[in-house]
């Protein structure tokens, strides 16, 4: 026995309507038409599904029991017919985050929290990038956004450009180099510099300014938190190096001081980095501009 989904459709409009003109009308199909396609459907079935002398038009005991398979497969056809509707409109995905940035958390979360409420179907997760290669994994598909300030031409992603931070110089307000209105690299020499426990390649502080000075710090210690990196620091317990957006509230913190890095301060930008035909999905669109604005207020509050 043959079963289409028009057979189920069919069924399922008689037993509501009562009859084959009403049935008919909501089918938007001849009466006749829906004759024929009983009968077709009797045939294949060897047994009569309607008893026809019977108004409102009933099921036979064959015909309540294919009843109860369209009411049980139509609802799933629906609800897939909605999904796939849902996947052209871009309402449904997956967001899956690679992050090289470790204090990024700091502003992703409320980006996400934002990004929740408006999209609800999309499936999120957070995958900090330190355990493995981020940006091959974009490639790869097993991730769909890296969050990134070193961008690399690579073929078929695109990098867009989020926020501009500024990493900045942390130390105790009783420490000597408080003093100093800007800090240059050999500043560092004498100094226990507390880090995130990343890579040093991934650290703005030893990329972009002691390394190229070639200068090494008198140590290094790694810490997980940045809550805990601050409160070491305002101990006295070493000095650091994070983004603006981390120190936000250190107007109101007498504890610590910051400085920028030489004179005319470090100035680096962070990136979104997706499959080019990813970028322009509604949704991947959508937190894109989220995290171009969330990062802001965080640097402009305090």
């Amino acid at each position: 026995m043959h079963i289409e989904f028009r057979h189920l459709r069919t069924i399922k409009a008689i037993h509501d309507e009562g009859g084959l003109a009403k049935a008919a009308d909501r089918l938007h199909i001849t009466q006749s038409a829906l004759s024929h396609q009983i009968k077709g459907l009797e045939d294949q079935a060897g047994m009569e599904l309607f008893v026809r002398r019977s108004k409102p038009m009933k099921l036979s005991p064959a015909g309540l029991r294919l009843l109860r398979l369209a009411e049980q497969i139509l609802p799933q056809v629906a609800a897939m017919e909605e999904e796939f509707r849902a996947m052209q409109q871009g309402k449904v995905g997956r967001l899956h985050i690679a992050i090289e940035c470790h204090a990024c958390f700091e502003w992703l979360l409320p980006v996400l929290e934002q990004f929740r409420v408006a999209w609800p179907d999309v499936d999120v997760d957070i995958r900090p990038g330190l355990q493995f290669e981020a940006l091959p994994a974009l490639m790869r598909e097993e991730v769909d956004l890296v969050i990134s300030s070193d961008p690399e031409d690579l073929p078929g992603v695109d990098f867009s450009p989020l926020f501009d931070y500024e990493p900045v110089f942390v130390a105790s307000s009783e420490h000597p180099l408080a003093a100093k209105p800007f800090i240059m690299p050999e500043d560092f020499q004498d100094e226990l510099l507390i880090t995130y426990p990343m890579e040093r390649s991934r650290l703005d502080v030893f990329s972009q300014f002691l390394k190229p000075a070639g200068v090494e710090p008198r140590a290094v210690r790694q810490v997980e938190l940045s809550a805990v990196i601050l409160l070491l620091v305002a101990s006295n317990r070493g000095v650091t190096v994070l983004p603006d957006w981390v120190v936000r509230e250190q107007r109101t913190n007498s504890s610590y001081v910051t400085r920028p890095l030489t004179e005319t301060g470090l100035t680096r930008r962070m990136y979104g980095a997706t499959r080019v035909e990813d970028t322009t999905k509604p949704f991947m669109s959508h937190v894109l501009k989220l995290a171009r604005t969330e990062p802001v207020k965080l640097q402009r509050r305090g």
